[in-house]
């Protein structure tokens, strides 16, 4: 498998135009959007020692796989979210894996 280093600026424009073709051909169902910088310009902050805020670079989970960007879609249910998401890796190959996350909604509290 090729990494995204190892990819021509040709061959990194043709898979980030094939992303956009697919956002745009589904984007009555995609609410938000976001594509990510690589791993080397996050900043994390976590809890450090005697819990105190402890900020450091880079992501705190360490991995080789990088999350290229997230897209916030509205579905009915899960198996529209399948379709989706089957639909994005074939027609943006180079983006291997697809995580189908369920949100939270925001939930008020009545004090």
């Amino acid at each position: 498998m090729i990494t995204w280093k190892e990819l021509s600026e040709e061959a990194l424009a043709h898979k980030r135009a094939q992303a956009s073709q697919w956002l745009h051909e589904h984007r009555s169902q995609i609410r938000k959007s976001y594509g990510l910088h690589l791993p080397h310009t996050v900043t994390s902050v976590h809890v450090g020692s005697g819990r105190q805020p402890l900020v450091t670079d880079g992501p705190l989970l360490e991995g080789t796989e990088v999350i290229g960007g997230i897209a916030e879609i509205e579905v009915a249910n899960l198996d529209e979210a399948l379709h989706l998401a089957k639909g994005w890796s074939v027609h943006a190959p180079g983006y291997n894996v697809v995580e189908i996350w369920p949100v939270v909604e925001e939930q008020h509290l009545h004090v």
